[in-house]
C-alpha cells in the first residue's frame, strides 16, 4: 500500500544559494512564512530565523550548515485550486566560503535552484564559485535579484554582471516597478502583468495594472523574451517567423524545457525583505524547475562487476539513496540526512552501505521541517529524509538495496588549507575531545584531525579561520570541551618538479623466516590539483601481483610526510617498474616498506619544493582609500587580476598567498576606517619563493 500523497510530478527539491549576505536566509524565511509552516516571519539581522537554529548562525547572522525543510505551496494563479497542491523540499546553503563543502553536497542531492543576489553588489565571488559548482552537477536554475529597496539597487547593472560573469542564458522574465525607496512591484512579462504585494506581510499578491511609463519597456523586453524561448522550439520558430501571436501557455512549455535543460536562466526580482516578489518566486519554482521525474535516471557503479547501471526515479524499483550530511542532534543523536533516488524505505527495513560494504537497520525514518521532525513509516524516490542513529555511514556513501547494490557518484571535497593546534585543558577534557572531534569530522568532510607523531599534539584542519573557529566553538558549546587552541597555520604541502628513480631494499634476516621485498619507481610531476596516481608498470613477473597492493599502500602512506619540511606531497605519479622477490621470504609487510623507502628516495632525487595556497581575495573599499589598499595588497606579494567601480567605491580582485592573510581583517579596517570589506576563498597552490622555504623549514624544527 502506498502511503505516496503528492504525486513525483508535484515534488520539488530545490537549494538557495547565494554570496554571504545576498539574503538568501530571509528568502527562505519569507518562503516558510507564505507556504503557512511558519506563522511569524524571523528576521536574520534579530536573530530570530528558523532556518538558522544553531545559536552561533544567530549570533553571527551566517548560515552555518544546511537545514532541509518540507513545504507546501499552491502557485498564486491557482489559488484555491487543491489539486496544484505542490510539496517543496528546500535545503538552505551557507554562503559564506569556509562552509563551501555544504553548498557542494546540497548541490548534489538538489534538482534545481534558486541563485540570489544583491541588487546593488549583482555577481560577487562566492556567487561565481557556487555558480560554478551548480554547472558541474548541471543543476537547472533562475536568478533572484533581491535586495531593489536599498540604497544603490540597481536591475540592470545587476543583470549585466549576471550575463558577463556567469551565462549569456540568462533572460529577464521580470522587470521591477520602481527601485530604491520608490519600489513597489513587479511585471510578469510573459503575462504583460503587473503585481504589488499588500497585508502587513505582503501576503496579498494584487494585481494592477502596468505604469504608463513602463509599457513600452515591457513590450520591448518581452519581445526579447519570446525570441529567446522559440529558439528552443522549432515549432515555435516557425510560427514566430510567420508573425503568429503565440499562447503563453505554450511559451511557458518550451521556457520550462529549456531551464531544465539549462539553455535559458530566468532573472526574477524582489526585495524579500520588503516583503514583495516572494510569491512569484515560488510560482516559478514550480513552472520552471525540475521535479525528480524531469531528470534522466540517475548513474552508479554495480559494487560487483564495476560496470556502470542505471536507477529511475519510481517507488516499485530497488532502493538507492545517498547520505548527503551527518549531523548530531541534542535530542535525538546521529541524523543522516538522504535523498531517495528511487524505491522505498520503510521503518525496520535493512539496507546496505554500498560504499562501506556493511548492513544496518532501518530505525527511525524524519521528514524535516528547518527545527522541528516529523517521524514517517515510509519514504518515497524522490524524496528527503533523515535518518536516525546510523553506526558507520558518513557524507556521500550510498544507501541501497541489498540484494540490488550500486555506488553512486561521490562528493568530491575540496582540502583544507589552514591548521591549528588544540590542547584540552583537563584530563576530563581529554577524553571528551577525543569523541567531539571525531563526531565533528564525520559531519563536516573539510575538517581534518591528525596527531603530531612528533609532539602528540592534536592538529585539526580547515578551510578558514571561520571554520575552524565555529568548529571550536561547537566543540564547547556542544559537547563541554574547554580547550586552548594554537595560532592558525598555513598547510603548506610538497612536490617534486623534475622526473627521478628510487630504490627500495627490505630485508630482514632473524631466526627462522626472513623478510624481504625490493622495489624500483619512477617519481614524476603532475600538473597542479591532479593529487596522486599510482602506475603499475610491472612485466614478467619480477613482483607477484599479490604484492603490488601492498607497495602502493606502502607508497601512500610515506605521501603524508615530504622530505622538504615534512608537509604532506601532491601532485606526484608514481610508476612503480621494477623490483624483486624472495620465493619465502617475501611478504606483504616487507613490499609496503619497500615501497615507502622507493618513494622517499625518488622524491629527495626529484628536486622536491614546498607549495603554498593562495586565495582568490575581493576587497571592497571606498575610492579614497584605494592607494593604501592596493600597496598593502602589492606588500603582501598579491596580485591585482581586475578592478571595478561602482558609485563611490572600489572592487579589486586579487590572488593573495593565505600566510600573509592573517589577521588581514584587523588591518583593512584600520585602513579604511572600518569601511572595506573582504572575503576570500581557496584557488590553488603554487611553489613557495626559495627566500621563504628557509624560514618554512626551519619553523617545523
Amino acid at each position: 500500500m502506498s502511503l505516496r500523497k503528492y504525486p513525483l510530478e508535484k515534488v520539488r527539491n530545490i537549494g538557495i544559494i547565494a554570496h554571504i549576505d545576498a539574503g538568501k536566509t530571509t528568502v527562505t524565511e519569507r518562503i516558510l512564512f507564505y507556504t503557512g509552516i511558519s506563522h511569524k516571519i524571523g528576521e536574520v539581522h534579530e536573530g530570530a530565523a528558523i532556518m538558522d537554529w544553531m545559536e552561533q548562525e544567530r549570533e553571527r547572522g551566517i548560515t552555518i550548515t544546511s537545514a532541509a525543510t518540507t513545504t507546501f505551496w499552491t502557485p498564486t494563479y491557482a489559488t484555491g485550486n487543491k489539486e496544484q497542491e505542490h510539496r517543496i523540499n528546500i535545503i538552505d546553503t551557507p554562503g559564506h566560503i569556509d562552509f563551501t563543502v555544504e553548498v557542494i553536497r546540497s548541490l548534489r542531492v538538489l534538482d534545481g535552484a534558486v541563485v540570489v543576489f544583491d541588487g546593488v553588489a549583482g555577481v560577487e565571488p562566492q556567487s561565481e564559485t557556487n555558480w560554478h559548482y551548480a554547472d558541474q552537477y548541471k543543476v537547472p536554475r533562475f536568478c533572484f535579484i533581491n535586495k531593489l529597496d536599498r540604497t544603490g539597487a540597481n536591475f540592470e547593472k545587476s543583470f549585466d554582471s549576471i550575463r558577463k560573469r556567469l551565462t549569456k542564458k540568462a533572460v529577464v522574465i521580470q522587470l521591477p516597478i520602481g527601485l530604491e525607496g520608490e519600489f513597489q512591484g513587479v511585471v510578469d512579462l510573459l503575462t504583460r502583468k503587473a503585481y504589488e504585494f499588500q497585508g502587513n506581510m505582503g501576503e496579498e499578491t494584487i494585481e494592477v495594472p502596468v505604469p504608463e511609463n513602463m509599457k513600452e519597456q515591457v513590450e520591448k523586453r518581452r519581445a526579447e523574451l519570446v525570441e529567446k524561448i522559440v529558439e528552443n522550439d522549432e515549432g515555435l520558430t516557425e510560427k514566430y517567423l510567420a508573425g503568429v501571436d503565440i499562447p503563453v501557455e505554450d511559451l511557458k512549455r518550451v521556457m520550462r524545457k529549456a531551464t531544465l535543460e539549462v539553455n535559458i536562466v530566468p532573472v526574477l526580482c524582489g526585495s524579500a525583505l520588503k516583503n514583495k516578489g516572494v510569491q512569484l518566486l515560488l510560482d516559478a519554482v514550480i513552472d520552471y524547475l525540475p521535479s525528480p521525474v524531469d531528470l534522466p535516471p540517475v548513474e552508479g557503479i554495480d559494487p560487483k562487476t564495476g560496470d556502470t547501471i542505471q536507477r529511475e526515479t519510481k517507488d516499485d524499483v530497488p532502493f538507492a539513496a545517498l547520505a548527503f550530511k551527518v549531523a548530531t542532534d541534542p535530542f535525538v543523536g546521529s541524523l543522516t540526512y538522504f535523498r531517495v533516488y528511487s524505491g522505498t524505505l520503510g521503518q525496520g527495513s535493512y539496507i546496505l552501505n554500498a560504499t562501506k560494504g556493511n548492513q544496518e537497520r532501518v530505525g527511525r525514518i524524519l521528514r524535516m521541517h528547518a527545527n522541528h521532525r516529523e517521524e514517517v513509516e515510509k519514504i518515497f524516490a524522490g524524496e528527503i529524509g533523515a535518518l536516525v542513529g546510523l553506526k558507520d555511514t558518513t557524507t556521500g556513501d550510498t544507501l541501497t538495496d541489498p540484494s540490488h547494490p550500486i555506488i553512486l557518484e561521490k562528493i568530491n571535497t575540496p582540502e583544507p588549507v589552514i591548521e591549528q593546534r588544540v590542547t584540552p585543558k583537563t584530563k576530563a577534557d581529554q577524553e571528551k575531545m577525543g569523541i567531539a572531534l571525531h563526531k565533528l569530522a564525520e559531519e563536516d568532510p573539510t575538517f581534518r584531525v591528525r596527531g603530531d607523531e612528533e609532539t602528540g599534539e592534536t592538529l585539526i584542519a580547515g578551510m578558514g579561520e571561520l571554520h575552524l573557529e565555529v568548529l571550536v566553538e561547537r566543540m564547547k558549546r556542544e559537547f563541554g570541551v574547554e580547550a586552548t587552541v594554537g595560532q592558525p597555520q598555513v598547510s603548506y604541502r610538497e612536490t617534486v618538479t623534475k622526473e627521478s628513480e628510487g630504490e627500495g631494499k627490505y630485508i630482514r634476516q632473524s631466526g627462522g623466516r626472513g623478510q624481504y621485498g625490493h622495489a624500483k619507481v619512477r617519481v614524476s610531476p603532475l600538473e597542479r590539483g591532479a593529487g596522486f596516481e599510482f602506475v603499475n608498470s610491472i612485466k614478467g613477473g619480477s613482483i607477484p601481483q599479490e604484492f603490488i597492493p601492498a607497495v602502493e599502500k606502502g607508497v601512500k602512506e610515506s605521501l603524508v610526510k615530504g622530505v622538504v619540511a615534512g608537509y604532506p606531497m601532491v601532485d606526484i605519479q608514481v610508476d612503480l617498474w621494477d623490483g624483486s622477490f624472495h620465493e619465502v621470504d617475501s611478504s606483504e609487510a616487507a613490499f609496503k616498506i619497500a615501497g615507502s623507502m622507493a618513494l622517499q628516495e625518488g622524491v629527495k632525487h626529484g628536486s622536491p619544493i614546498v607549495l603554498e595556497p593562495i586565495m582568490k581575495v575581493q576587497v571592497i573599499t571606498p575610492i579614497e582609500f584605494f592607494g593604501d589598499v592596493t600597496g598593502d595588497i602589492a606588500s603582501k606579494r598579491g596580485r591585482i587580476e581586475s578592478m571595478e567601480d561602482r558609485d563611490n567605491i572600489k572592487v579589486i580582485d586579487a590572488r593573495i598567498p593565505l600566510s600573509e592573510l592573517f589577521g588581514y581583517a584587523t588591518k583593512l579596517r584600520s585602513m579604511s576606517q572600518g569601511r572595506g570589506s573582504f572575503t576570500m576563498e581557496f584557488s590553488a597552490y603554487e611553489p613557495l619563493p626559495k627566500s621563504l622555504e628557509m624560514a618554512v623549514v626551519e619553523g617545523r624544527k
